[in-house]
């Protein structure tokens, strides 16, 4: 190996400037569970309810129609806020049923 691949080898496990301590392995950060949290907390805020007994809901989008088979519906009329969450299945317009 000749010297400028070793530096760039090198410089890339380097947390700081020249003379850090190169660190033992690549931190890996998990935010999956903070996001819903925020999002729940968000929706108690505006007050949303649930709507029981949905059993299907399609959005329609210009050229795809976004399929939901029995989603959790929430509502809040006052806010003029609908949240549907769930297993989808995204379709095109032009496909058979």
């Amino acid at each position: 190996m000749d010297l400028e691949k070793l530096q760039k080898m090198a410089g890339a496990v380097r947390t700081g400037g020249k003379g850090s301590v190169r660190r033992k392995k690549k931190a890996v950060h998990k935010s999956s569970g903070n996001d819903d949290k925020k999002l729940q907390s968000a929706l108690k805020r505006i007050g949303v309810s649930t709507i029981p007994g949905i059993e299907e809901v399609n959005i329609f989008k210009e050229e795809e129609v976004i399929s939901f088979s029995n989603p959790k519906v929430q509502a809040s009329l006052a806010a003029n806020t609908f949240v549907v969450s769930g297993p989808s299945q995204t379709k095109s317009k032009l496909s058979p049923p």
